[in-house]
């Protein structure tokens, strides 16, 4: 981290993509608690004169989570972007779930395992172990070999966190496709996250032209890097606007 720098200001031209566990909240032991600090509220609505709608939060949790914990006026994007909602849209009541084997499959591995939180994300299914650590590489082999030979899931590790998504969730691949619509396209984009799901759309960014900001620690290919959620705040706050 020694080696990125602070990130550049934003103008007109940029379209902002936020993560939102560990990136604008910080990330916390029950994910059930975790909300939109106000000093990142603030942020958001501070930014608006400057790039207008252009901006939007992508997350793993699912699009009805995620839209109960942010502000409905800005683009969401849900399940890694499975699902994505317009400014102003509620996304649908009932979300797709995961297939009923791979349900019954991590019932099993986590079974009688102290301190692990199994999340339900519509398609995702979540398996956290931030107050069991000692068990991740055990959950990891167990969940790895089980979906060996189930091409349609794949296992997506990240901060003290397993996932179960379809091979086709992909945060990158959902940034890409809402910088082809406006009012995101002919702009430059900025990712900002902190998680290796998020690499995938650091990776899309830097294809683009646009740039990636790291928040807090792990490889990247970012070029950028802030140290917490509240250093994001601040950021976004510092920005020049008309």
């Amino acid at each position: 981290m020694a080696d990125l720098k602070p990130p550049p200001a934003l103008t007109r031209s940029h379209a902002l993509f936020l993560d939102f566990d560990g990136t604008l909240a910080p990330i916390q032991d029950d994910p059930d608690t975790v909300m939109l600090p106000d000093d990142a509220a603030a942020a958001l609505i501070s930014i608006e004169p400057l790039i207008g709608e252009a901006i939007a939060l992508i997350s793993g949790r699912d699009i009805r989570d995620l839209s109960s914990r942010v502000p409905l006026d800005y683009w969401r994007a849900g399940g890694h972007g499975l699902e994505i909602c317009k400014p102003g849209q509620r996304p649908p009541v009932q979300p797709a779930g995961a297939p009923r084997d791979l349900c019954k499959a991590v019932e099993m591995i986590t079974h009688g395992v102290e301190g692990v939180v199994v999340e339900h994300k519509g398609p995702v299914i979540a398996i956290h172990f931030r107050q069991a650590p000692e068990m991740g590489e055990t959950l990891l082999a167990r969940l790895t070999d089980w979906l060996r030979d189930t091409p349609e899931y794949k296992v997506q590790a990240g901060k003290m966190v397993l996932e179960a998504k379809p091979s086709h969730a992909n945060k990158g691949r959902a940034l890409e496709q809402m910088m082809s619509h406006p009012p995101f396209a002919g702009r430059t984009p900025v990712m900002v996250g902190d998680d290796t799901t998020d690499e995938d759309a650091f990776k899309v960014v830097n294809r683009l032209g646009g740039f990636a900001i790291k928040v807090g620690d792990g490889d990247t290919v970012a070029t950028y890097h802030l140290d917490t959620p509240r250093d994001v705040a601040k950021w976004i706050k510092e920005q020049e606007t008309p």
